[in-house]
């Protein structure tokens, strides 16, 4: 069997009848060249099949273009927007991106971070600050940019392009006892290895600490619809019903008002069920999820701004991105 050859940059050249340095330019640069030129160049790139030699570029350049992130989930829409936009930007400055998935586990991300480095990816988009100090130790030897997104701390040594959890939190049971209620369940994550997850909790029961009220009831439960229905019908079957459930993002939520809905327990009137993230998902439920609204294309935009000034050799500054409480229909005043 003949072996099958992969067409050169010099075949391209060849049967377009111009230099391989045009044929280069017209891939990079390709303002740079006539536009009947590019034209005859591209329509012959097309018809050869040929693709750039990534991996010769990168080698010359000391660089591969490619940025790597590693989310917790695929599972839901938490990290879609702002990896979205994450992408855009990048791909803007001319970058690809590599995207691994750790299931919130720390050895599992610590294995994708080693992996992605492996193949050659310039920097990385990390979430929260969870993580051994083993795995900053090893991105320092290895002179990896990283920028930390979806949470920040002031004064932390790392790059952070976030928002504060603790506060939108705090701000969101405020809002809650702010309607009369004071008996107040939560449905939070699971906090182990989550940062994310640990300050929303942290925020709510400070929140009701300065309001005097005691002992919030926290279950704590994977990001699913069915896990968080399945606490929600134990929460409001026990021998005391709280009036309001506040949820450590919107998956809980929606999980929470389908399965009361199954139940026939009416949200808001019978109980209040809140949010955090505001994806889409809280707009498609009914009712509507009263939620915090995270700002994540911009959060996503701004990460790939820090990771690009960081490898220009500058120090990226971190960035705390202001979040507001987005009102539906799920919260109201608990009945008399």
């Amino acid at each position: 069997m003949e072996k099958f050859q992969l067409p050169t940059l010099e075949d391209v050249a060849r049967q377009a009848k111009v230099s391989t340095a045009t044929v280069s330019r017209c891939l990079s640069r390709p303002e740079t060249v006539r536009r009947s030129t590019r034209e005859r160049v591209m329509q012959v790139v097309g018809e050869l099949g040929y693709t750039p030699n990534f991996g010769a570029q990168a080698m010359a350049a000391k660089r591969t273009n490619t940025i790597g992130a590693v989310i917790p989930t695929m599972d839901n829409a938490i990290f879609a927007k702002g990896l979205q936009a994450f992408q855009e930007e990048i791909s803007n400055r001319g970058a690809s991106l590599l995207v691994a998935s750790s299931s919130y586990r720390k050895d599992v991300e610590e294995k994708q971070i080693r992996s992605l480095i492996a193949r050659g990816v310039d920097a990385l988009l990390l979430i929260g600050d969870d993580r051994d100090n083993e795995v900053y130790d090893y991105l320092a030897k290895r002179r990896i940019p990283y920028v930390l997104a979806w949470n920040h701390r002031k004064g932390a040594r790392h790059t952070f392009v976030g928002f504060d959890n603790f506060r939108a939190a705090y701000e969101m049971a405020e809002r809650v006892v702010g309607y009369g209620h004071r008996d107040i369940a939560m449905i939070a994550g699971v906090t182990d290895s989550n940062d994310r997850a640990r300050d929303r909790l942290s925020g709510v029961r400070q929140a009701l600490s300065d309001h005097g009220i005691p002992g919030l009831a926290v279950t704590e439960c994977a990001y699913s619809i069915d896990a968080a229905g399945d606490v929600f019908e134990t929460i409001v079957s026990g021998d005391r019903r709280p009036t309001a459930i506040v949820c450590g993002n919107d998956v809980l939520a929606a999980g929470a008002i389908i399965r009361a809905k199954s139940m026939g327990v009416e949200v808001p009137r019978d109980i209040s069920v809140t949010g955090f993230d505001d994806i889409e998902l809280a707009t498609v439920v009914e009712p509507g999820i009263t939620t915090v609204h995270v700002p994540h294309g911009r959060m996503g935009r701004s990460a790939a701004t820090a990771l690009f000034t960081a490898l220009e050799n500058r120090r990226p500054r971190s960035r705390r991105l202001e979040t507001r409480i987005v009102e539906r229909q799920s919260l109201a005043a608990p009945r008399q």
